[in-house]
């Protein structure tokens, strides 16, 4: 029996603003979206721990034995526009700065995009479209908005028309402002003249000479409108009513209002059942800002190449680091804190390589079905991943009070204890013993050399075909051996 059967799971919902009892539209299954980057630029670290943020709550529908659709899109049209960069689509205009095609833009912004979080230990999400690869469907969304007498076409442009929406349906429900508050407060800040109403935002833009990025439409060439690539997408892969949908706290409005309003428009419906955002990250206790220069690529701390770091941490201390809060907490970023959590990694990594040399006995003094209620019931009350933690550090206690013989479990409170604390460290928070991966690495090394040997021996007596042997069953296993003057060497290959 799937374990969500035993463990009620309660999500915050940003459209009503409580929890809730979380309860899926197909028993078993779980569609959820999560809004991607826009791949322009180094993703930063902001974005790493929204997503973050969500890779642990897929971990934890998974451990729970949901089936579960995770679509993470790229945005890869760069026509987020504001009064910032003047209305400039930010690929095209990085394209242009280094002479280069926008979809190279693209293509090395999405391959940092991929390096930073699988080095973070990402689950990969199941699908993962682009903008770019669903104009056709975006397009037809715009046609049905219209259709329906939501939209107007304005000199080649299709704008939402907020008024006519408002007559039926309410914009602004998922952040709670007011129309009047609304009034030029959207991202689209150019062709504001074409538009009955400020606050219309639009569907498709057409494209002037110089934008490089353009497709056909029967309206004109040119581009669809930033919130309409995530109705398309989600609707596409999740159907028009699904689970959950997700991002930044700084996507509510405009980007998600506007999702919700597009849906309700087209199809009649709300599209999404429970809407999460998390938080957001700030450095030394100020806002992240690139122009401020108070800002930190994830990169930088696994290399300590910044100035705001004594040293290099590694992947997973930062992604302890960040476990520590609550998604929906503001999480400060700071060369103490994370000295900190690295030293609570340590403990907790410490414990998780004891535990497999404890022993049994006849009888438990721990209640360790208490414990792993306590570990559950943190997790179900909407991720709360701190409170998770500090249950898994009472796991610790437990670990050395077996370990000096103060206390004691059956062999099959020992195995339940050890399979709870390696699904709540490993699988739901997704971090990794890189003590034991090193450890792991020096054995292999010590192995290979010890073969090298053995081949240098048969080699010294002429037996070449056992030389030969030794060198054709490494490659076979992936390991490709280099001879040279100073001797034998060897790489990993794929």
């Amino acid at each position: 029996m799937p374990l969500y059967k035993d463990h009620e799971l309660k999500i915050y919902n940003s459209l009503s603003g409580e929890k809730e009892v979380f309860t899926p539209i197909h028993e078993g299954n779980v569609g959820m979206y999560v809004c991607g980057p826009t791949v322009y630029s180094n993703v930063h670290l902001g974005n790493v721990r929204t997503f973050m943020s969500f890779d642990v709550i897929f971990r934890y529908l998974l451990h729970l034995g949901y089936k579960v659709r995770y679509v993470r899109n790229i945005t890869d049209v760069g026509h987020i526009v504001d009064d910032v960069d003047d209305g400039e689509d930010k690929i095209a205009k990085k394209a242009k700065v280094e002479q280069v095609e926008p979809m190279e833009i693209v293509q090395r912004y999405t391959v940092d995009f991929h390096h930073i979080l699988a080095a973070f230990n990402f689950l990969p999400p199941s699908i993962e479209p682009t903008a770019t690869g669903h104009i056709i469907e975006q397009i037809g969304i715009v046609q049905k908005i219209i259709d329906q007498g939501y939209a107007y076409v304005s000199n080649g442009s299709v704008y939402f028309d907020i008024a006519k929406f408002n007559e039926k349906y309410q914009y602004g429900i998922l952040s709670g402002r007011n129309v009047e508050d609304m009034l030029a407060n959207t991202r689209d800040t150019d062709g504001q003249s074409d538009k009955k109403s400020p606050q219309d935002f639009a569907l498709w833009k057409k494209a002037e000479p110089e934008h490089i990025m353009r497709w056909p439409s029967p309206w004109s060439d040119g581009f669809p409108g930033w919130h309409l690539e995530c109705t398309a997408m989600s609707t596409k892969y999740l159907g028009e009513h699904f689970d959950i949908h997700g991002g930044g706290m700084d996507l509510k409005f405009p980007h998600h209002e506007c999702e919700i309003a597009q849906s309700e428009a087209a199809c009649g419906n709300s599209p999404v059942n429970y809407w999460m955002h998390a938080n957001m990250l700030t450095l030394n206790g100020k806002k992240m800002s690139k122009s401020t220069g108070n800002n930190i690529l994830p990169g930088e701390i696994l290399s300590g190449d910044n100035p705001f770091l004594s040293k290099p941490f590694s992947a997973s201390v930062t992604r302890f680091f960040m476990m520590q809060a609550h998604y929906r907490s503001i999480l400060d970023f700071s060369d103490d804190a994370i000295t900190a959590a690295e030293k609570g990694y340590a403990r907790l990594m410490e414990a998780m390589e004891t535990i497999p040399t404890l022993s049994s006995s006849a009888t438990s003094t721990l209640d360790i079905a208490a414990w792993k209620k306590q570990c559950y019931d943190a997790m179900s009350d909407d991720f709360n991943s701190p409170i998770l933690i500090s249950y898994l550090f009472e796991g610790v206690k437990f670990v050395n009070l077996l370990k000096d013989g103060k206390e004691s479990l059956t062999q099959v409170d020992l195995v339940d204890f050890q399979k709870t604390m390696h699904a709540f460290v490993f699988d739901v928070l997704g971090l990794t013993d890189e003590k034991g991966a090193d450890t792991h690495l020096e054995k292999l090394e010590n192995v290979v050399n010890l073969l090298i040997e053995m081949r240098n021996t048969a080699r010294a007596n002429k037996d070449f075909a056992m030389s030969d042997q030794i060198r054709d069953q490494l490659i076979a296993l992936g390991i490709q051996l280099k001879d040279n003057k100073e001797g034998t060497t060897f790489t990993l290959v794929p």
